[in-house]
């Protein structure tokens, strides 16, 4: 049964929500401990940097416009361990600071394996960090609308060559000052598959083509 009374409106996975504070390990996963992501970037573009992930709570910090409300993939990972906003930022300030310490090539972060942007506040914290680190690199996808986007397409735009947040949509880069794209399966525009999923690349660090080319990409479903 869905959580709240049948309505899709968090995970379904309650138990798998974690306060950030009480995390022992950190709410940063190495990419590692994610077979399709990756840990040291090969990429040309980027290369040389460890990649680590963030995982929200799908819904929870999701724009009901978004495609996947109903099938998100979230659906299929009980076993994911899902970070709640309570006390996020700072623990996250913290983290992202003693991971660009120890890591003298920089650090890629991938938001987010599950949920979203989920306020003003939260992407001016991104934004902040990438003015503060010129070693820090963020790439993901969001679900928000393109007009609705609590300033995501600003940071895309102010930190180009580090910033790369793809939107959810089923649409066709078109030259300069255009948003890019992630569409689905069906899409039949000017795109890509992602090759991660065709099994052409061992990872994502291995690719990088999300970060490095303006065409849309296409995933397969889940």
């Amino acid at each position: 049964m869905w959580y709240n009374v049948g309505m899709k409106t968090s995970t379904i996975y309650q138990k798998s929500i974690k306060p950030p504070a009480e995390s022992k390990t950190g709410v940063l996963k190495k990419g590692s401990q994610n077979k399709k992501l990756g840990f040291k970037v090969t990429a040309k573009k980027w290369r040389g940097k460890r990649l680590y992930s963030l995982t929200l709570t799908e819904r929870d910090t999701c724009d009901t416009s978004c495609h996947h409300w109903e099938d998100c993939y979230g659906n299929n990972m009980p076993f994911a361990h899902r970070f709640s906003t309570v006390g996020l930022i700072p623990k996250l300030r913290e983290e992202v600071a003693e991971l660009l310490a120890k890591h003298k090539e920089g650090v890629v972060i991938r938001l987010h394996v599950l949920g979203d942007f989920y306020s003003k506040e939260y992407v001016n914290f991104w934004g902040d960090m990438l003015r503060d680190y010129p070693k820090l690199c963020i790439f993901g996808y969001t679900g928000l609308p393109l007009d609705k986007d609590f300033g995501v397409g600003w940071m895309n735009a102010f930190f180009r060559d580090r910033c790369v947040i793809r939107y959810s949509k089923n649409e066709s880069y078109f030259g300069a000052f255009k948003e890019s794209y992630a569409a689905d399966e069906s899409f039949e525009g000017d795109s890509f598959t992602c090759p991660e999923q065709e099994g052409k690349v061992k990872s994502c660090a291995a690719c990088g083509l999300c970060w490095t080319v303006t065409k849309t990409v296409k995933f397969l479903s889940h």
